[in-house]
């Protein structure tokens, strides 16, 4: 049994990340506001096939800081298989969230956020840019999207 890392080509990167999106439940969201900094949590998610939609309460740091600042970077939580998504995040009051994104995102965690008694917001983020890699052998050709297009 081999315990070497084979480098996998960008195709087999993007086709690892669309699973791993569609598959995986939590990870880190980024955000940061001009006057206060960088601001990090964790976060259930959904991918619709073109956006990662989270959701956080209206009145949170996060809401706050990506009405400021839409620019964010996701992180799923394995620090050995790394996929890293930077995009512009859209906040969406959950009174107009899609009925099929909020569908969808119930339907995954068994959680509406639209029954709530406090409002929640809905974080759509269509990716720019993806990296993905697994350990030093896989930090060249990492970026699997540039511009909102995948490269394989």
């Amino acid at each position: 049994m081999t315990t070497e890392i084979v480098r996998r080509s960008t195709a087999q990167r993007v086709r690892d990340t669309l699973e791993r999106l569609v598959t995986e439940r939590d990870v880190w969201l980024s955000t940061a506001h001009p006057a206060h900094g960088p601001h990090q949590v964790p976060l259930w998610f959904l991918w619709d096939g073109r956006a990662v939609w989270m959701c956080t309460s209206a009145a949170s740091v996060t809401a706050r800081n990506v009405r400021a600042q839409p620019r964010v970077r996701l992180a799923l939580p394995d620090t050995f298989d790394v996929v890293l998504v930077q995009g512009e995040a859209q906040g969406v009051p959950a009174r107009d969230v899609s009925a099929g994104a909020a569908q969808a995102f119930a339907d995954k965690f068994g959680w509406d956020p639209r029954t709530e008694e406090d409002p929640f917001l809905y974080i759509r983020v269509v990716p720019g840019t993806v990296r993905a890699w697994r350990g030093e052998r896989e930090l060249s050709g990492r970026v699997v999207m540039r511009d909102g297009t995948w490269l394989a």
